[in-house]
């Protein structure tokens, strides 16, 4: 098979045809065809039939194999040819295509060289698809320029009996200036998205430092507000149990001094004491003390508290009888006692 060159190097196709026909088998009148060939066979200079793999009786000097057709896949190596995109840049394209005859009576009567013809199709219809498309798009949509190639040389390829499987690029060469241009552009994006991560980053940081002293703040107020409602309830309960103890005393103290004969006594007795206690620490805080006129007759001062003590019982015990029979009033005498007379000394 004919197997295409460079432009500068290409045989011509009459080269090509003479090498066809040297390769021709000849009439032996029983031949066999291998495998995957397809043999055209031509009687008195007109077609006659196609040879199919196997066993094949040829008739002497009437019959003749014209054409021998491989039904295999074939590569073919697309040059180095030059390329202009839409936004008028120059590129530099190579390209390797894969096509296989389909048709045998096609591919021998459609085209004069077929392999030729289809090396051809692909050049131009890859400077027509290029020509479509920018420079990134080119660059980016490989398998994109690839596919429309491939249905462009089949849609043409169709009358010559062969179909177009795949086309691959395998270089592109943009300018050195382009390139150069691309390399900035790309490291320009690069520093651009770094800026982009830091910022974003910084900014994160700083929602996440907010965030964080808020929930702080939070937290902490709710720690206060806490912290005070125990107090509170700590002093509220010490209150209630103060208040409940000191009714305790309260009661029992009356009890005992209503129950008992000498409680009154013994009542007054605590009196004297308190103020014996009272009137040693009366000057240990201030210069300036109230002191009573008669400060040495102690006696006279228990007594005169055990007689407002009696006075106010006495009154107790006659509001309760009146509360017992309201019907019958009764004249409450009050008796009141001489007050404490009182003088200042300043020291």
């Amino acid at each position: 098979m004919y197997r295409s060159l460079s432009r500068n190097q290409r045989s011509p196709p009459s080269f090509a045809s003479a090498q066809m026909r040297r390769k021709l088998p000849t009439n032996t009148v029983v031949k066999f065809v291998p495998q995957q060939e397809a043999w055209v066979v031509e009687r008195m200079g007109r077609f006659s039939r196609i040879l199919e793999p196997g066993l094949a009786i040829l008739v002497p000097f009437l019959d003749r194999i014209s054409y021998t057709q491989s039904l295999k896949e074939v590569a073919v190596e697309i040059p180095t040819q030059t390329a202009i995109t839409q936004d008028n840049v120059t590129l530099e394209l190579d390209g390797v295509l894969y096509y296989k005859v389909v048709d045998p009576y096609k591919a021998a009567y459609g085209v004069a060289n077929a392999e030729f013809s289809v090396t051809q199709l692909a050049q131009t219809t890859m400077r027509a698809e290029i020509g479509q498309m920018t420079l990134d798009t080119t660059l980016a949509e490989r398998n994109t320029l690839n596919h429309n190639i491939v249905n462009a040389i089949n849609v043409a390829s169709e009358s010559w009996g062969i179909a177009c499987l795949r086309y691959e690029i395998r270089d592109i060469h943009p300018p050195v200036k382009v390139v150069e241009a691309m390399h900035s552009q790309v490291s320009a994006e690069r520093s651009k998205r770094a800026q982009i991560l830091e910022s974003e980053g910084a900014r994160q940081s700083a929602i996440n430092v907010a965030e964080g002293e808020k929930q702080a703040q939070i937290l902490a107020s709710e720690a206060q507000k806490t912290q005070q409602i125990n107090r509170a309830m700590g002093e509220a309960e010490a209150i209630r149990q103060t208040a409940a103890a000191e009714a305790q005393a309260i009661e029992r103290v009356a009890n005992a001094i209503h129950g008992n004969n000498g409680g009154e006594m013994a009542a007054g007795l605590h009196v004297a004491q308190q103020y014996v206690e009272a009137f040693a620490n009366i000057a240990k805080e201030s210069n300036t003390i109230v002191v009573p006129a008669s400060a040495n007759d102690v006696s006279g001062i228990v007594a005169q508290a055990m007689s407002v003590f009696s006075s106010v019982a006495d009154n107790q015990k006659r509001h309760a009888n009146r509360l017992k029979s309201p019907t019958k009033p009764s004249t409450i005498v009050e008796e009141t006692s001489g007050g404490i007379g009182s003088e200042q000394i300043d020291h």
